[in-house]
């Protein structure tokens, strides 16, 4: 079977440009979320199938990417759709129309920004030397939920973001969810602002954003 790739400059000779332009901001403005794609596609007026096809093409593009769910046999209850980001954080930035950083720390969209940044960085330092991307996310029926969960040397390292100096240190206790699966937990940490490395104790550290 011949198959045909279809970038965006070749999409772009076949739809009009300002609709897509939209729909390429609808899913910027969803960054982090997991993804619906009925939402995006009505935000624009096109039918899910489209919006399918158009996200297909921006993944390909290597302009967005999924962050699937964590599961095994022993996690039941996890949900199954991905989370959306984009590989480029400053395209978002652009695409949400923050002009300027400091309007963007204060906008509706700091904290996704952010995780998306990290998100994004993480998942090019694996690229970058050529190792398996092992990075999922966590959430389940019963609203708990893991920012970034990743796998190395066989064990689980549970990740939170925060745009916050000091985030709670309670936001470690959805944590302890993974010991129910048959992967061991390793150290887990929270990224955020906070300046220097520090520890909440000693399973958990905080790090900041500047050391991703």
């Amino acid at each position: 079977m011949k198959y045909i790739e279809c970038d965006v400059s070749e999409l772009l000779d076949k739809v009009d440009k300002i609709v897509f332009s939209d729909f390429i901001r609808a899913a910027a403005c969803r960054i982090g979320q997991v993804l619906n794609v009925h939402d995006i596609a009505l935000d624009v007026g096109v039918s899910d199938e489209t919006a399918k096809r158009w996200l297909s093409v921006l993944e390909r593009s290597d302009i967005i990417f999924y962050l699937r769910p964590y599961s095994n046999n022993l996690l039941k209850r996890t949900i199954k759709a991905p989370k959306l980001y984009f590989f480029d954080t400053g395209l978002v930035a652009y695409l949400t129309r923050y002009s300027a950083p400091e309007i963007l720390a204060n906008g509706a969209l700091n904290g996704a920004i952010l995780e998306n940044y990290v998100v994004s960085e993480i998942r090019k330092s694996y690229h970058n030397i050529a190792k398996d991307c092992l990075i999922w996310y966590y959430r389940d029926k019963d609203s708990r939920e893991i920012d970034m969960v990743t796998e190395s040397d066989g064990e689980l390292h549970p990740l939170e973001i925060k745009r916050s100096v000091n985030p709670p240190a309670g936001l470690t206790n959805a944590f302890a969810v993974l010991d129910k699966g048959s992967v061991p937990r390793g150290k887990g940490a929270l990224i955020c602002m906070r300046p220097e490395l520090s520890a909440i104790d000693s399973d958990n550290f905080i790090v900041p954003v500047w050391m991703i």
